[in-house]
């Protein structure tokens, strides 16, 4: 039997059910995280529940779990459907309540679901390197909030798809922000270049994660707004997140990045990212 969490109690994913008048159902009025798990441990666990409830506080959504108690349940998950590698997903809604664009009274309970999932790592993707294009970004102005109000990315998502592409490259006039589900960050002359973690950007973890490894490792970074011009002319481009770990990309709008391989500083990241994840969660 696979178990999911609904509520603080763990149940069959046959018997999970949402109320129609669940606020996440009908307004996207919650927050969410993915945390990825390797040989059955949570990686940067802390990191993802830490900003779940930064993500809370901003949309006024007191979260009634600790990290603590939210992390000994997701941890008791993994245990109880016997996942190895993939990964958990929770969110937290407002509650159930009729209809109503205000915010319910503050006794309403909020909802609070969490399933696992097998996913292998993209092995191949890491290898070979993927190719994007190019897309307005036309999401609201309050990215660094993990909401459930994800059409914008799908959207963007979508056509990246229908392309033939891994990831849409988002942009706000001549400022590249992001993917549709990952960060985007550029290489030029031996220097990580990625947008400043403001209100246009989610702060990835990954992306977290990557940055102190660069400065770990003597790596110069530096975080600030960079034109789709520098995109275009950057030596090495790369995706990162939490499904995508360091993703290369070779191509952006039919054209090559660099040689059209992935570039040696990327598969720096690339090595070191994976220490990171072996030192946490044993090897892989």
């Amino acid at each position: 039997m696979e178990y999911v969490i609904v509520n603080g109690e763990f149940i069959s994913r046959s018997d999970a059910k949402v109320d129609i008048e669940d606020r996440g159902y009908q307004f996207g009025d919650g927050v969410y995280e993915v945390i990825r798990v390797y040989n059955g441990k949570m990686f940067t666990g802390q990191e993802h529940l830490e900003r779940l409830m930064e993500s809370g506080k901003k949309i006024g959504l007191e979260i009634k779990y600790t990290v603590q108690e939210l992390k000994a349940m997701l941890t008791e998950l993994i245990e109880k459907n016997n996942l190895t590698l993939g990964t958990i997903y929770l969110q937290i809604s407002r509650g159930v309540a009729p209809r109503n664009h205000a915010f319910p009274s503050s006794d309403v309970a909020h909802s609070f679901v969490a399933n696992t999932k097998a996913v292998d790592r993209p092995a191949e993707n890491m290898e070979s390197g993927v190719k994007t294009i190019l897309l307005e970004d036309i999401r609201w102005l309050l990215c660094d909030i993990k909401s459930l109000n994800l059409l914008g990315n799908l959207m963007a998502k979508q056509r990246a798809a229908e392309a033939g592409c891994f990831e849409a490259i988002q942009h706000r006039g001549e400022i590249v922000t992001e993917g549709s589900s990952s960060n985007v960050s550029i290489i030029k002359d031996g220097k990580v270049i990625t947008h400043p973690a403001n209100n246009l950007i989610l702060n990835g973890i990954t992306r977290q994660k990557v940055l102190q490894l660069c400065r770990k490792n003597d790596i110069p970074v530096e975080e600030r707004a960079f034109t789709l011009e520098e995109l275009k002319q950057a030596d090495e481009v790369f995706l990162s997140g939490t499904t995508v770990e360091v993703m290369p990309i070779i191509e952006i709008e039919n054209q090559k990045v660099g040689n059209g391989k992935p570039g040696s500083l990327t598969r720096k990241l690339q090595e070191l990212f994976e220490k990171a994840i072996e030192n946490e969660c044993g090897s892989l």
